[in-house]
């Protein structure tokens, strides 16, 4: 069954160059994982240092597979440590 990931990050604005990089950087590699079926990012509009992610994934397997790969785990790091916090993750069937 597949799932959405709903995926909330909150930047500054001397980061965002360096955030869009490392975003850029993990759709590249989320692209080529098994179950990646689509992913959209969203510009809060009252808020314009956040921004949300949904992801689509074929199944809850899928997603965690993706969630525990390396090279995920290195890039995501990063984000979170530029940010200054970690990004929220919830999951939804569809």
């Amino acid at each position: 069954m597949p799932v959405k990931v709903f995926i909330k990050r909150k930047s500054q604005e001397n980061n965002s160059g360096e955030l869009t990089r490392l975003l850029n950087k993990l759709r590249s590699l989320a692209l080529s994982q098994p179950g990646y079926l689509s992913g959209e990012t969203f510009n809060r509009i009252d808020m314009k240092n956040e921004c949300l992610v949904i992801g689509t994934w074929r199944s809850l397997e899928d997603w965690n597979n993706w969630v525990n790969n390396p090279q995920r785990i290195e890039v995501q790091a990063e984000i979170d440590k530029l940010l200054g916090e970690e990004t929220e993750y919830a999951m939804y069937s569809v």
